[in-house]
């Protein structure tokens, strides 16, 4: 390589320097002023950037490593939200405070688990200590949307409390999952079985009515809670609720407890079975 040559590309990687030290300005800037970036706006800017970039550094294998580093993070980032079910829509921090002993951000995050929308706000207080920083949340405030439970109630309220934020997330992703798995599970009955069950709060309530067409009066609530207590443990909770008619009954039923006979089904065969067993032999009723 000449001279030339490279005193050329010593002055690009100058240039491309000068060009990261006036983005970090510009990014603290925009942080102090604690602007929302939405998942598109954040790839529209990797896309502009890479673009700009392209030209200057093509053929240069510092590019494409960059590229694949980037594929790599977001196929973990896939990964994760498969696994847990979270999706962060925004994201804001700003700094309160910062001293040589100790830094104050304040955060807002906004997201969804699943189908349940959240937004979360704390303070977070960082300090060094022995070349490691412990960190402390504080002032949490913690909205659900588009849910109505007295149990997640009470639970936000102790989180709130405590202060315990890794607790949120743990607690709410197995919360979200039951809850999804629930109105999967009367979407697809309801689908497969039109004509026997109905849906009187639809997907979002927590029960579903069985009614055999045939035989007036004869009806099977299926009562599904998904109890949460203020600890974030997660028990879903199933019985069956039977109208029967009389003569029904006394032919059929004397000897049997089809609340007992539908909690012995779940504990054998899961959930799904026990739905699907329980409308097979309403269907077959006379």
């Amino acid at each position: 390589m000449d001279e030339s040559s490279f005193q050329a590309y010593e002055d690009e990687i100058q240039a491309l320097e000068e060009e990261i030290r006036q983005l970090t300005e510009e990014y603290e800037d925009i942080r102090q002023e604690s602007t929302f970036f939405s998942d598109e706006e954040i790839l529209k800017a990797i896309k502009t950037l890479e673009e700009e970039t392209q030209g200057e550094t093509k053929g240069h294998e510092s590019l494409s490593g960059l590229k694949a580093e980037l594929e790599i993070l977001e196929r973990d980032l896939s990964f994760l939200t498969a696994l847990t079910g979270f999706h962060f829509t925004s994201h804001s921090k700003k700094t309160v405070e910062r001293t040589k002993t100790r830094t104050v951000q304040k955060h807002r995050l906004s997201g969804k688990c699943h189908s349940l929308s959240f937004q979360v706000e704390f303070q977070l207080l960082e300090m060094p200590n022995n070349e490691k920083v412990s960190a402390v949340v504080s002032d949490l405030s913690i909205i659900m949307e588009s849910i109505e439970d007295s149990n997640v109630s009470k639970f936000v309220s102790s989180t709130e409390e405590c202060g315990d934020l890794l607790k949120f997330f743990r607690s709410i992703s197995a919360y979200a999952e039951w809850y999804e798995h629930r109105k999967r599970t009367f979407l697809h009955f309801k689908a497969k079985y039109p004509d026997i069950v109905t849906l009187p709060e639809g997907l979002l309530g927590d029960f579903i009515i069985l009614r055999n067409p045939k035989v007036a009066g004869f009806e099977l609530m299926i009562v599904w809670k998904i109890h949460f207590d203020e600890e974030g443990t997660t028990t879903p909770v199933l019985d069956l609720l039977p109208k029967v008619p009389e003569q029904v009954m006394e032919q059929r039923m004397t000897t049997v407890s089809p609340p007992g006979c539908f909690r012995s089904l779940i504990r054998l065969f899961g959930i799904e079975a026990a739905i699907e067993n329980l409308i097979g032999v309403l269907g077959s009723e006379k």
